[in-house]
């Protein structure tokens, strides 16, 4: 009897987060319409037409101590380098309409200050498998979308959009007017996760291990919910917990 081939489903590439480094080549970089991660610059150097157009661009920028940059690279920086981003951002807004225009139904996770790059990749995985149409992440404060977090997503981030919004405030806003449900996931959370109606279209809100989520945001929240924990240790991984909320909506949504 002839032995049944089964197809092998190939691992998707992972690009890889480039640096860039020096003043003409950075400019020249952020003028291409290439998706930057983050631009540094050291702390006493000025450029202003690399900042000015930074400021345009809306491009993440920190002023560094000198010992960073040379950490980074010990060839002629010029005082200022940047990473190119392996993914293209997406406007939440266009996610929103293109999610109502194919008639499904919104499923988005937001991440609040979680900048730990291997748990933003597993969180990204985890999304996309549950079936998420959208991760939020705010312009600063984030985990930088690096070959690390590319990898640790196992290619998930290839096919998840990612929106990296100004304000995750105002975002937040413009999602509940548009009808989506708030579900913050807290350790201060008093509902059931397990009460709560997931086929409605919702926001989930995840926040870092060691500052949760902000007050602003839990104030618009629909749902302040809890994981039941039965053991000893009082918290789960915020990719761990991350999983469970995602796989009851997803319990939820195949049952209905």
């Amino acid at each position: 009897m002839e032995k049944r081939r089964y197809p092998i489903r190939k691992t998707p590439s992972i690009p890889k987060s480039d640096m860039v480094f020096g003043v003409q080549s950075v400019l020249e970089t952020l003028r291409s319409g290439k998706e930057i991660e983050r631009l540094l610059i050291q702390k006493d150097q000025v450029f202003p037409d690399i900042q000015k157009l930074a400021v345009e661009l809306q491009v993440p920028l920190s002023r560094v101590p000198l010992e960073k940059l040379n950490r980074l690279t010990r060839k002629n920086h010029q005082g200022v380098l940047c990473f190119v981003s392996p993914i293209r951002y997406v406007p939440v807004h266009n996610v929103l309409t293109q999610v109502f225009e194919d008639g499904k139904t919104p499923l988005f996770l937001m991440l609040d200050r979680v900048t730990d790059v291997r748990n933003f990749g597993a969180i990204a995985r985890t999304a996309e498998c549950a079936g998420s149409q959208a991760l939020l992440v705010p312009f600063k404060g984030g985990a930088q979308i690096n070959a690390d977090a590319m990898k640790t997503s196992s290619g998930a981030l290839n096919y998840l959009p990612v929106c990296r919004e100004g304000s995750i405030l105002d975002t937040l806003h413009y999602l509940r007017d548009s009808g989506l449900q708030v579900v913050a996931c807290t350790e201060k959370g008093t509902d059931n996760l397990y009460e709560v109606d997931f086929t409605v279209p919702t926001v989930i809100i995840m926040g870092s291990e060691e500052d949760g989520i902000s007050e602003q945001l839990l104030k618009l929240s629909d749902h302040k919910v809890r994981i039941p924990l039965m053991g000893q240790v009082e918290s789960l991984n915020v990719a761990a917990a991350t999983s469970v909320i995602l796989y009851e909506v997803v319990r939820q949504r195949v049952q209905s």
